[in-house]
């Protein structure tokens, strides 16, 4: 390959909900085609379950905790990403690739994400967005540079109305409308089967339909410019579906998402391997043959997926992932951290006596409106009493082999003891290692008190205690570390 260029294809609000990821009452032959001949990612997460947030660590291959886009961007509440943080479109356009970016952008600010083309837009009309891509291809073409350009599809985000996701606009004859009916889709187990929300599944199908064919459309218009066999070509999802239990949750309806890598030069493959967002900058840097590749701040600890793209073969490093939540909308501060493996899944949440809040569009939903007005003396959410996805518990531990949908607690079962320890100390290794403000002992960020704390004694707990306020039983902590718990002590 004499040049090397990238398209990264990014929809808005798409869960597994793919025929190419076994949905039964969905067809996308577009994307089925894509991963027929690319690397299919069984178990690809998403950091967060949040738009800006979930892109920003897409753009940085940091989570956002690390690289300060904790909620949607909001330029008017100065919610963007730090100044200093380097990003796919600077890194790449330092090295001379034209870089450009079509339809949903938000992220910024613009400073940090210099996009050389850049046509922001709100339409869900792919034949738009096709086109544009269509002359990026031939303009990098006379250009004679390689090219990084991302496309942020609309699709299947919910538009403003209650309900609605776009499908009653007109759009350019070579779009087929999607003909999904509320009788006949399937309601996942996350979400409770209303009359709202069949309604909206199928209005959410459709959009999904038509985000298909612009894939379809773009991939297209590669071929035709004769750039398929010099592109990477990365399919993914910012976050799950615009439900309740899944977006901006970061249970794996809100994080387990469709990633589609298509290497010119590697054959067909499914993946079993768990892998990160924060593994798609190393990736894209690693095609490139970028130089940093290893980040001299060493901030990044996301790994290129090269050695395991083409390949159904299990690497046993690719055996968890982390994950960092804060907001969602500026108003929506609800941080949570959370660890996965192949079994297990361990949340901690430092905000627990919050209840947990609404994103807008999911509070306006038909959905929510159903399950908030429905007949049951215990109401539900999916498998979830509705009390317990407001109001959760200071931390969360599942056996996903016996509990896929993420219902029962396991953090008081004796039997899983030692689980919740390996669970606990790997994730708090994890938030030292990203100097994660939010690694919370006894109440306080330990990040902030860091300098007062030697040869203290800090109670081996996450929130403060004020019926047993005392220190005394406390580990002490030395040099960055907690030393040995201190023999039990009376509180005179």
């Amino acid at each position: 390959m004499a040049k090397k260029n990238v398209l990264l294809l990014v929809a808005d609000d798409l869960g597994k909900q793919l025929s190419c990821y076994g949905a039964q009452d969905i067809k996308t032959p577009n994307i089925d085609q894509l991963a027929s001949n690319g690397t299919r990612f069984e178990q690809a997460f998403a950091s967060t379950a949040s738009c800006s947030g979930s892109r920003s660590v897409i753009y940085t291959g940091l989570h956002t905790h690390q690289n300060g886009q904790y909620g949607l961007a909001s330029h008017r509440h100065h919610f963007v990403t730090f100044d200093n943080v380097e990003t796919a479109p600077k890194m790449l356009k330092q090295t001379g690739y034209r870089t450009g970016i079509l339809g949903k952008i938000h992220v910024g600010p613009a400073s940090v994400y210099p996009w050389e083309v850049q046509k922001e837009s709100d339409t869900r009309d792919v034949t738009i967005i096709a086109d544009q891509a269509n002359e990026f291809f031939e303009q990098s073409q006379e250009d004679k540079r390689p090219f990084f350009l991302t496309i942020g599809f609309i699709d299947p985000h919910r538009d403003r109305t209650r309900g609605g996701f776009g499908n009653d606009q007109k759009y350019d004859s070579r779009i087929i409308p999607g003909q999904y009916l509320p009788e006949n889709v399937n309601v996942p187990p996350f979400i409770n089967d209303t009359p709202g929300t069949r309604f909206e599944l199928a209005e959410y199908y459709n959009s999904i339909h038509r985000l298909d064919q612009g894939v379809g459309l773009v991939i297209k218009h590669l071929a035709d410019s004769n750039l398929a066999d010099s592109t990477l070509v990365i399919f993914i999802s910012d976050n799950g579906p615009p439900f309740i239990n899944s977006k901006t949750t970061l249970y794996d309806a809100g994080v387990c998402l469709p990633l589609i890598i298509r290497h010119p030069g590697l054959p067909p493959s499914i993946s079993p391997n768990m892998v990160s967002y924060v593994d798609i900058l190393p990736t894209i840097l690693d095609f490139t043959d970028h130089p940093e590749l290893i980040d001299p701040t060493k901030n990044r600890i996301g790994r290129s997926l090269l050695p395991i793209l083409g390949t159904d073969t299990q690497n046993p490093s690719f055996d968890e992932v982390f994950g960092s939540h804060t907001f969602h909308e500026v108003t929506n501060y609800w941080p949570t951290r959370f660890i996965r493996d192949k079994r297990y899944k361990y949340h901690r949440n430092l905000a627990w006596r919050l209840d947990f809040p609404f994103a807008a569009d999911l509070y306006g939903s038909l959905s929510w409106e159903n399950i908030r007005n429905s007949n049951e003396s215990d109401k539900m959410i999916g498998g979830r009493k509705l009390r317990d996805y407001f109001f959760r518990a200071p931390e969360e531990l599942y056996d996903l082999k016996n509990d896929p949908n993420e219902v029962h607690n396991l953090v008081q079962d004796p039997e899983y003891a030692k689980v919740l320890d390996r669970l606990r100390t790997k994730l708090e290794r994890w938030q030292r290692r990203t100097e994660d403000p939010w690694l919370y002992r006894d109440g306080v960020s330990v990040w902030f008190v860091r300098y007062h704390l030697p040869g203290m004694r800090i109670p081996d707990r996450l929130d403060f205690d004020a019926e047993r306020p005392g220190n005394r039983d406390g580990a002490v902590y030395e040099n960055g570390v907690w030393g040995a718990e201190v023999e039990n002590e009376s509180e005179g």
